[in-house]
């Protein structure tokens, strides 16, 4: 496992512990809903997630809004999710 790996654990692991206003990257997005990156996109671009500029290189998602859109209140990344309808 390589150091970006380690760190999506320990993200995945605490999800349920950080607060609404937190921010995330596109890497735990993937893996919290089971989609590509070309998915998570589509979903951007149909309004059904939004996306948050910090820098020309840097895109982030609310966990509070990601929260409301998971099919589960507690996020467990050894278990599957259902997934969402794009």
């Amino acid at each position: 496992m390589d150091i970006t790996q380690n760190n999506q654990s320990v993200v995945l692991s605490n999800f349920d512990k950080f607060p609404d206003s937190a921010q995330v990257r596109l890497p735990i997005v993937k893996v919290l809903f089971g989609i590509s990156s070309a998915t998570v996109w589509r979903m951007v671009k149909a309004g059904k997630l939004r996306s948050y500029k910090l820098t020309e290189g840097t895109t982030t998602f609310n966990v509070g809004e990601l929260r409301l859109l998971l099919p589960h209140k507690n996020i467990n990344p050894s278990v599957s999710h259902e997934r969402i309808e794009v």
